[in-house]
Formats: C-alpha cells, structure tokens, sequence
C-alpha cells in the first residue's frame, strides 16, 4: 500500500466509517476499519454486523492494490488530530503488510495492522434498487419517529426497538411505538420501484442520520439485500441488518373519531409541561388535563408524596366541546413538542381511557407535514 490523497477526504472517510465501528463487540476484529485500495480509489469501511459503513474517496495510488486494517478508534483519533496541511501519506512499512506508515506534515504514525483474513465480508450494493427519496425528508422522518422506538436492552420484543418503513406507491411511511406511544411519519418518494416493508432497529438508523449529515448528497436511494438493506448517498453506503419480526399493526391504534379537539400554542404547552412535570410521580410520571366546556383553557395537574404538588392554566385556542379528565406520562408529551416546528398543535381525545392523538395544526410547518403521534393514557388510581 502506497498513496497520497487529500487531508479533507481521509478525515471524511474514517469519521464517516467509525460510525459502524463494532468497538463493544467480543470480537476484536470488529473494532478495526477495513482500508482497501483498488485504482485510484480508497474505500473505508467499518461494521458491527449490525451496519456497516463504506465510503470511497479519491486517491494518487503510487503501489498495486491492498488491503489492511487499522484499529478504527486510533485511526479517528489521529484522523482528528492531523497538523494543518493539505496531503497525507499512507504506505505499507514492510513485505507483510504488519505495519502501515501515516505521515502529514511533520507528523508521522507507524500503526500496527489487524488481520485481514479475519474480518468480516461487508457486502457489495445491491442491483436492487426499491426507492429514491429526499435525504432531508428521510432526516425529518428519522428525527420524528425513531424516539418513539425502546432501547434494545429494554425489552425481548425486537419490533419495538425498531423503525418500521413500509413503501407504498409514491409513499414512505415511518412508524415507531414502544407499545404506550406510537410515532408515524408519512413523507414523499421520489421513485418507487419496488413496494416493501422493512423494520429496522431505531439506533442503526440513528447513526445513519449521522452519516447523512456529513454528506452533500440531496438524495438517497435505497437497495434490498438478503436481510438487509443499503441506503447509498454519495459517495457512502450505509448497510442495514432488518429485524426479522412482525411490527404491530399501527393503524389499528390510531384513533379515528376523537371528537375533542384541544389546539395549543406549541411553545406554551411544552414549557408548562415542562413545569408541571417536576412534581410527577415517580412511578407513573403522570401529569392529568382538565377541560370544561366553558372555559378556553385547560388545567394541567400533577401530584406525588414526595414532590408535593402543581397546577398551571393553559389557554387554548377556543373552548372544548366536552369536559374530559385525562393523565398521560408527562415525558412522552414533551418528547414529541420538542420536537415539532409548528406553531400549535393539537390534541385529540375521546375519553378518559382512549388514546390521544396529537399532531401538528394550521398552518402546518414543512418539516412537520405527514405527522402523527399517539399516545396512551395513564390509568390513575385514587
């Protein structure tokens, strides 16, 4: 191995790679970054057999074609730290390939290789492509959903730690729950070549968001695999392992016929929230609203043994057309007005023990198009 390339594309390249670096594995090897140059091209790849990331960047290859592998979390940290200038020299220090020699400026590493025969193969895209679509519509899709979805070592039921993509005709439509609250998000495809349902755990697509983000790349396409699928931006692949159990059938909880309509300013409900959650049950986090028919406001309430009590009036866009007593937990309320850009919102009930349904109201800002949330109530004893 034997090239120069610029400073910019490299420190690209392994940021962009350590995203899928398998650092906790018990396998070793997986916390090593895969450099394999072919042509006047370096591709960078990473994986956790859960995702992987390659990016291939531009180089001046002065050897033949090699492979090698570097510890990845090393290799960010020198990517992080190289001196201020424009060229940096990777080349193989002896016959074996046992040691790789990086210089820029005046600096200089000789980085021991991991080996080769021992990593994974990361697999090639896909002919398959099934969509295009808008990267920054996917992010604001990712941005409203993936919250909704349990940490993996939260729960043995793998579909609520994922991120369901189900595409229909000239549609994507993200759905997330945890089984108290559910998060969809319906965004415009670009190109829809093949129709499909995919989940995918909530943190790989996280880290995927992250990938975009350092990219220039409008557009994303996506490509099926065996069990996976590959989402492709750039100059960037970004693999994805699916989750191989059945996502809750979401549209049977999204409530149809709430009849009360409470419309909010979004700021002015999120701070109230935000206050009246202090005094919250610790068990239950739970926070009650009281409308009346009569009146253009609604009090929100929250109480515990230990924490005493509050209460706050919240005004609302016009009076309610019933009187409804209603608890939900506090912090699924305030994760989903934290994270719309409406001015108001509003929540749609039914009963005490129905489900709410929240969305964004008129005039409904760009990024919050083709949202909903639902949310369960808490059943609070006297």
């Amino acid at each position: 191995m034997d090239f120069v390339c610029a400073k910019s594309d490299f420190v690209f390249g392994v940021r962009l790679a350590s995203h899928a670096l398998g650092t906790r594995s018990s396998m070793p090897i997986l916390a090593g970054l895969k450099l394999e140059v072919s042509g006047s091209r370096l591709s960078l790849q990473a994986t956790d057999l859960e995702r992987a990331v390659r990016c291939e960047i531009p180089i001046e290859t002065k050897g033949a074609a090699e492979t090698v592998v570097l510890n990845g979390a090393i290799l960010n940290q020198i990517a992080s730290h190289l001196p201020a200038d424009e060229k940096i020299t990777l080349k193989s220090k002896d016959s074996g390939g046992t040691t790789v020699s990086l210089r820029c400026g005046e600096s200089s590493f000789d980085l021991p290789t991991l080996p080769v025969e021992d990593y994974p193969e990361i697999a090639a895209l896909p002919a398959t492509k099934v969509a295009t679509i808008q990267a920054l519509d996917f992010h604001h899709g990712l941005e409203h959903t993936a919250f909704a979805a349990l940490k993996t070592g939260e729960t043995t039921r793998m579909s609520l730690t994922g991120v369901d993509l189900v595409l229909k005709g000239d549609q994507l439509r993200m759905v997330a729950t945890n089984g108290y609250r559910l998060a969809a998000k319906t965004i415009g495809v670009q190109e829809c070549k093949e129709e499909g349902e995919y989940l995918i755990e909530a943190s790989v697509l996280t880290d995927l968001d992250r990938v975009l983000a350092q990219t220039d790349s409008q557009t994303l396409d996506i490509h099926r695999g065996e069990g996976q699928l590959f989402f492709h931006a750039g100059p960037v692949t970004f693999m994805a392992r699916t989750i191989g159990e059945e996502f809750p059938d979401f549209e049977r909880v999204i409530p149809r016929d709430n009849p009360v309509g409470l419309t909010f300013e979004r700021r002015a409900l999120l701070e109230a929230l935000q206050r009246i959650q202090i005094t919250a049950a610790e068990d239950s986090g739970a926070i009650t609203l009281y409308t009346q028919t009569d009146d253009p406001a609604v009090r929100i309430r929250s109480s515990s043994k230990d924490k005493g009590e509050a209460e706050e009036r919240v005004r609302l866009k016009k009076a309610p057309s019933k009187t409804i007593e209603i608890s939900f937990r506090a912090e699924f309320v305030i994760d989903v007005l934290r994270r719309l850009a409406s001015e108001t919102v509003t929540i749609w009930l039914a009963d005490t023990r129905k489900a709410g349904l929240i969305e964004p109201s008129d005039p409904i800002a760009p990024p919050d198009q083709g949202f909903l949330y639902v949310c369960m109530p808490v059943l609070l004893t006297s």
